[in-house]
Order: C-alpha cells, then sequence, then structure tokens
C-alpha cells in the first residue's frame, strides 16, 4: 500500500508537466511502476524540456512574492511566502483581467505533504523566477486573439489542496493554508488595480482547474456589480468514478485531502449543506449550482484520470494498461469501452450544467490534459477542432456572448485533429 500511495502521489504531481508541454505529444516515458524517485526527476525534466525546446520565442514574467502574505497566515506548505506573475495589459485590455491558477495535484497524508513542502509544489523556494506565458497567457494576438491584451496573472500553487485548506500540523512543520493564499492573492491584485476591472476571468488548469470551480462565486463576490465576471476551468472536471478494479482511488485520496487540510469549510455551501466534504471537493456535485457563468474544456479522455485514477497499479497490479495508458492506439476494445463508459459518466454529470444558458462546453474525444496553457492546443494552426472552432475560439466567443458554445465531440477515435499525449516505452 505505502508503494501505491507514493505512486499516485507523485503521479499527480505530473499534472502541471501535462499543461507545460509546448509542442511535443510524444515524449519518453519511464516504467509506470518505476520508484518515486525516478519518476518526479522524469516528471520536473520533461517540464524543463518541453519549455525550453518550444518552436516559438514565448514571453517569460517574473515573479513577485506577495508581501505582509505571512503575516495573514497565508503561507505555502513549508511556511514561505507565496507568489505570483503579473504581465500587465494594454492598449483595449489594459483594465480588463485574466486570473490563472497554477495546477500541480495534491497531497493526501503527513508523508506526501513533508515530501511536497521540499518542491516546487510545496515551498516558493523552489519557484522559478520566471515563467513563459503561452496559450490563454500569450501577449501576442495571433496566439491568444481574445485575451492577450488584458492583464495576465498566474498564481503560483504551493499549498496541495486546490487552494480550499486552512490548518496545520505543527510536529511536522507543515501549514495547509490554501484558502488564505488564495485570499491574499485576490486583495494583492485587487490593490494592484483589478477592483476597477470591466470584465475579469478566472481561469485555471487540472488542480488549479478545480480551484477555479471551487472559488468561482467567490471571485465574482470581489467586483462590482456591473463588472463582467466569468470562470473557466480547464482539465478540472475530476469524476468521483469507479476504477478498473471496481475501486474508488481517486475518492480516497480526496478524502484524504479534504481531511488532513481542513477543507472541507471552505467548500461550496451549496454542496457542503447535503453532502460530506469529500463528494464537495468532485466538481460534478458542483457546477450545476454555481451562480457565475462558467466555461468547462475537458478532454473526454483526460490523461491523467486514465493513469493515476482509472487504471493506477493498485487497480491494475498486472500492468494490464499500461500499453492502453502509454498510445490509446494500443487499446483493446475492451479497454475502449471502459474508456466510453467514463466518457459516457462525464457527459451525464454535465447535464443539468450545460442546459444554463450562462454556462459554455468543449468536450473534445482527445488523450490529453490541459490544453489552455500549451500554443499548440489552445491556438495554433493545427489546433483540436470541434466543428471546425478551436478552443481559444470557443472560449472567447463565450466569453463575449458572441455565440452560445456548447460543443461535445464524437467518441474516440473519430476526433483525427487531437494532440493525443503518446508515451513511449
Amino acid at each position: 500500500m505505502k508503494h501505491i500511495r507514493d505512486w499516485v502521489f507523485i503521479a499527480v504531481i505530473g499534472i502541471s508537466v501535462f499543461a507545460k508541454c509546448a509542442n511535443a505529444n510524444e515524449f519518453d516515458y519511464p516504467e509506470f511502476h518505476t520508484n518515486t524517485t525516478q519518476m518526479l526527476s522524469f516528471l520536473e525534466n520533461f517540464s524543463n524540456y518541453s519549455q525550453s525546446s518550444a518552436s516559438f520565442n514565448p514571453l517569460y514574467v517574473g515573479l513577485t512574492l506577495i508581501p505582509g502574505a505571512a503575516a495573514k497566515g497565508a503561507v505555502c506548505l513549508d511556511g514561505t511566502v507565496p507568489g505570483y506573475h503579473l504581465s500587465r495589459g494594454f492598449g483595449a485590455g489594459a483594465n480588463s483581467w485574466l486570473v490563472h491558477l497554477e495546477g500541480g495535484g495534491w497531497c493526501n497524508s503527513i508523508r506526501t505533504c513533508v515530501y511536497r513542502k521540499t518542491t516546487r509544489r510545496g515551498s516558493s523556494k523552489y519557484f522559478e523566477k520566471n515563467l513563459a506565458f503561452t496559450g490563454i497567457l500569450s501577449n501576442r494576438a495571433e496566439e491568444n486573439p481574445d485575451f492577450f491584451n488584458w492583464n495576465r496573472v498566474k498564481i503560483r500553487y504551493c499549498d496541495g489542496a486546490s487552494f480550499t485548506g486552512d490548518s496545520e500540523d505543527r510536529v511536522h512543520g507543515l501549514q495547509f493554508r490554501g484558502q488564505k493564499i488564495w485570499l491574499a492573492a485576490m486583495e494583492e491584485l485587487m490593490s494592484k488595480g483589478m477592483r476597477y476591472a470591466n470584465q475579469a476571468l478566472l481561469s485555471g488548469c487540472s488542480a488549479g482547474g478545480l480551484a477555479s470551480i471551487l472559488h468561482c462565486d467567490e471571485f465574482r463576490g470581489l467586483f462590482r456589480r456591473r463588472t463582467n465576471v466569468k470562470c473557466f476551468a480547464d482539465a478540472g472536471m475530476f469524476m468521483d468514478a469507479r476504477d478498473v478494479s471496481g475501486g474508488h482511488t481517486l475518492r480516497n485520496m480526496y478524502q484524504g485531502v479534504v481531511t488532513l487540510q481542513g477543507s472541507g469549510k471552505n467548500l461550496p455551501r451549496s454542496c457542503t449543506n447535503h453532502l460530506d466534504p469529500t463528494s464537495c471537493f468532485f466538481p460534478q456535485n458542483i457546477i450545476s449550482n454555481l451562480r457565475t457563468p462558467m466555461f468547462l474544456l475537458n478532454a473526454a479522455y483526460d490523461s491523467w484520470q486514465i493513469i493515476a485514477s482509472l487504471a493506477p497499479p493498485s487497480a491494475d497490479p498486472h500492468g494490464a494498461w499500461k500499453a492502453c495508458q502509454k498510445n490509446p492506439a494500443n487499446c483493446s476494445p475492451m479497454q475502449i469501452n471502459f474508456l466510453q463508459g467514463f466518457r459516457n459518466h462525464m457527459l451525464n454529470s454535465l447535464k443539468r450544467f450545460s442546459m444554463s444558458k450562462q454556462n459554455g462546453l468543449f468536450i473534445n474525444s482527445c488523450f490529453a490534459h490541459c490544453q489552455s496553457e500549451r500554443q499548440d492546443t489552445w491556438f495554433a494552426d493545427n489546433s483540436p477542432l470541434i466543428g471546425n472552432k478551436a478552443i481559444a475560439l470557443a472560449v472567447g466567443d463565450w466569453f463575449y456572448d458572441r455565440s452560445s458554445v456548447k460543443k461535445i465531440d464524437c467518441p474516440y477515435p473519430c476526433d483525427k485533429t487531437c494532440h493525443n499525449l503518446v508515451f513511449r516505452a
């Protein structure tokens, strides 16, 4: 069990790696049953490789640590102060704000959180000083047509509970202060001019996408009534689904996160007033009750969920799913049928959400994870399409009310525009 928990923890750290893959959709990946040190090393190296090997020249934005955060108790797992990267808007976008929440998995036990605080996912000591702003964060109209000239912010993620925890473990030197980090970051940005925004969009990828759902209505409450405020979640639709052995791998993990970090009191009341806190960490139980307009971008066959939630080693001890995880072309008919059931589960959970005119959807039938931060999947000559519409244009049409966007792809393997993540042995 210790090995299984280790593997799941390291796998979730890899969420942000998928998001940072610039143009390469195929890459070397070590054996899924490798030890945790090798897995983490690979993921970190791949993240760096992806940024440095990009074929374009992105804008790099410097890190700002939040002054006074420590006095408010808003600190990372190790007690260091949190931070963000801000690229100022210009022209017609000078008074518009895009706030993007970084992803990077979760920690669900003392052991995994103690390890996490020795990485950039738990300590600002290890934050990159400069981050590439690509995809939805790009400052070029040809790469990001609707948001390129906005004030664009990336809030760093160093708490391990999607910015929801508020607890501590003094014995092990752990601070679970995600909610306070969220509040301190919002206060900081409001002081930087966000309070005067004409329009604002809260976005996030993966664990950050989940956070954008959990904090969406809070974000709306920061602004004047006349401000146009919406939310956007990329790869945040983590499903409360059975794994290939019939177990509940992700639910068990989320229970550890919510319990350890004291997240329950900070989750949406519209959910916790009738469901347990762990259930309210799953977006399927939250999205239909949001008051603020929300756009959901998700791959129907989310790569991370297939690897770490649906077919982790604990549920697949003989490795029957390893080849399928590495390349969808290797999946057997039985495995594809299981994945179609997962897709159907996701679509069924979105039915009520999609009935609202204010909400938007882009669910493509790709084996991918985080498509808004990558330039090749957000907006490029060969970007993924549904009905001849790229993701960036779909999100822009929805935000500016140019058209209703409720796009759901046909089942795999019909979509030939996907940038599927393929892992070489």
